[in-house]
């Protein structure tokens, strides 16, 4: 007769020793240590991000309902007059609409330049790696550089662009005292400045294209124009959705440029809200006037971001 030993399953724990206890769902006790010490270490960034950011806009909007010069410790509650005054006030009015040009034409302009920098970068010619640092440079700039370069360079005395028209003929151009001008030049200068990052943008979604969609395309008979538009445009749609989003919000609240290129004139004709805000509570001492156009600007600006990027994503979703 057979007989079968068992062989245990277990191995016998020593005389006086207990053999650890699993913890349920499989976690020890360092594991669960270590991800809340991970979660500690939010900490200092949120305190940073209430302390400098949430508290003042909170602030900001208390204020808002106040007649606050910015100096007195008196101020006194005058509920949404300021808000009502918005919808009345010239000054903001045209402040609002160079807003809209400076926002939308700088993103259009960076994403012409970006995706048609990119698509020229994007192959493998000499020199391309100092062309994309060259193109990128800019961004590392400070705006208030940037701006002041151009201003030296538009100048009406001993600016290099009137040197150019009088050697050509012409006559000096003063050109900052025309308000369409002026519009014109700080959209320019804050496009061709920040473009670099439109740039870096399309050409990683260009790099992420993978090659086989080109060669099927090419097999299928497509030419160059129609792989362009059939493959890489829609390949593009989530770097467009940030290319434009980034730039969109860049441009709705430009102040840099402004302040230096024209100081938000002649009069208050090239003021964008952000550069109102800063003559209407430096200048004026109206803290509460002026905090309520910070409020407007962060709605509007807000709003806009909300509806082109729900737009954009929408058809990135109808061509994936």
């Amino acid at each position: 007769m057979t007989h079968t030993t068992q062989v245990p399953t277990t191995t016998p724990s020593a005389p006086g020793v207990r053999a650890p206890r699993r913890r349920r769902g499989g976690h020890t006790h360092g594991a669960a240590f270590a991800s809340r010490g991970i979660n500690l270490l939010y900490l200092p960034a949120l305190a940073v991000v209430i302390v400098f950011t949430v508290y003042p806009f909170i602030q900001g909007i208390s204020l808002s309902f106040t007649n606050w010069n910015g100096y007195s410790p008196q101020k006194s509650w005058v509920g949404a007059v300021n808000y009502l005054r918005l919808f009345t006030d010239a000054n903001f009015g045209q402040a609002l609409g160079n807003t809209l040009i400076y926002g939308f034409g700088s993103t259009i302009i960076q994403q012409v330049l970006g995706l048609a920098l990119a698509l020229a970068l994007d192959r493998a010619i000499r020199g391309r790696g100092l062309a994309r640092a060259i193109i990128y440079l800019p961004v590392l700039v400070s705006p208030v550089v940037m701006g002041t370069m151009y201003y030296l360079f538009f100048a009406y005395g001993t600016g290099g662009f009137n040197d150019i028209v009088v050697a050509f003929g012409g006559e000096r151009i003063p050109v900052f005292a025309d308000a369409a001008a002026a519009t014109a030049i700080i959209t320019i200068v804050n496009s061709v400045q920040f473009v670099g990052i439109s740039m870096v943008i399309y050409l990683a979604g260009l790099q992420a294209i993978p090659v086989m969609y080109y060669e099927a395309a090419r097999v299928d008979g497509a030419g160059t124009w129609t792989q362009f538009t059939n493959v890489t445009m829609p390949m593009l749609q989530p770097a467009f959705v940030t290319s434009i989003v980034i730039n969109l919000i860049g441009g709705l609240k430009l102040f840099d440029v402004i302040r230096v290129l024209t100081g938000g004139g002649p009069g208050y004709a090239t003021n964008s809200v952000s550069t109102l805000i800063s003559k209407t509570y430096f200048g004026n001492q109206n803290a509460g006037y002026a905090s309520a156009m910070g409020v407007a600007l962060f709605l509007l600006i807000a709003a806009f971001t909300l509806v082109v990027n729900t737009l954009l994503n929408k058809r990135r979703l109808e061509l994936s």
